[in-house]
C-alpha cells in the first residue's frame, strides 16, 4: 500500500498522523488542501471556503487495509471511494474542495465512486425529500450498508409506493418511518414503523404495537400505505 510520497510506515491510531501525512504529501504534490475542519482524532475532515464542500477521510485499520474517503456537497455525500495511494487522496481532496465537480475529480482520482443519481443532481438539484430518498437507496451500493440487503430491499419498496416517496424516509438501527416535514422531520412521524430484522421477518409497528409481521417488504409496506391519513405529504 503506497501511503504517501516517500513517507514510510506511518502509525494511523495516533491522532493527527492522517492530517500531517496528507498535508506532507499535497506539498509534495504542489496541492493545496484548505485547514483540517477540526480535531477528528484518527480522522481528517476538509471544507472548501464557502463551507458547502467536504471531504472525510478514514485511515486504515486492522480491518480494511485502504483509505475511505467520502465527498459531500451542503451535508449530502455524493461519491465515496476507497484506495491505498495517498496520493490519489490528496488529489481527489483537492480537487473536491477547489470547486470541482463529480466527473473532474473523478478524472483527477479514478477511484473515486458515484452513483447516476449523483451527476443528475450535482446538475440539477433534487427537492429535499427525492435527495433524502437517492441517498438512503444509494446506501446498498457503499459500505457499510452494503451488507444489509433486507433493509434495501425495504427501502425499494416504500420508494416504489408515489405516496410514500413524496414524505420524508427516516431511519433508526435500520427501522424505516415515515414523516410529513422537511424540517424536524425526526419529531413528526406519520404512519407505522417497519422493522427489517424483526424475528426473521418485516415487523410493522405502531408506536410500540406489532401490527403484523410479514415475510416481504411489500406487504409491509402496503400496510403502512393503507394506514396513512388520506392526502399526507412532506412540507
Amino acid at each position: 500500500m503506497n501511503t504517501g510520497v516517500g513517507h514510510g510506515k506511518v502509525d494511523w491510531d495516533e491522532d493527527g498522523a492522517l492530517r500531517a501525512a496528507l498535508g506532507r504529501t499535497a506539498e509534495e504534490l504542489g496541492l493545496v488542501l484548505p485547514e483540517s475542519d477540526r480535531e477528528w482524532g484518527r480522522l481528517a475532515e476538509y471544507r472548501a471556503a464557502d463551507g458547502g464542500w467536504r471531504v472525510t477521510v478514514c485511515p486504515p485499520d486492522e480491518r480494511r487495509r485502504t483509505f475511505e474517503v467520502s465527498f459531500q456537497q451542503h451535508g449530502s455525500r455524493l461519491a465515496f471511494g476507497q484506495t491505498g495511494d495517498l496520493t490519489e487522496v490528496a488529489r481527489a481532496t483537492a480537487a473536491w474542495t477547489g470547486g470541482a465537480g463529480l466527473a473532474e475529480t473523478r478524472a483527477r482520482a479514478p477511484f473515486v465512486r458515484f452513483r447516476p443519481w449523483a451527476l443528475a443532481h450535482e446538475q440539477e438539484p433534487f427537492d429535499a425529500v427525492e435527495l433524502m430518498w437517492q441517498m438512503k437507496l444509494d446506501r446498498v451500493h457503499m459500505p457499510p450498508y452494503d451488507r444489509f440487503p433486507r433493509v434495501h430491499a425495504l427501502l425499494a419498496a416504500a420508494y416504489a409506493q408515489p405516496v410514500l416517496r413524496g414524505l420524508m424516509p427516516v431511519n433508526s438501527h435500520f427501522d424505516l418511518w415515515f414523516s410529513n416535514t422537511v424540517d424536524g422531520f425526526w419529531e413528526t412521524q406519520v404512519g407505522y414503523t417497519v422493522r427489517p430484522h424483526d424475528e426473521g421477518r418485516y415487523g410493522v409497528w405502531d408506536r410500540g404495537e406489532l401490527v403484523a409481521r410479514t415475510e416481504t417488504p411489500e406487504e409491509a409496506v402496503a400496510l403502512v400505505v393503507a394506514a396513512l391519513p388520506e392526502g399526507v405529504r412532506a412540507v
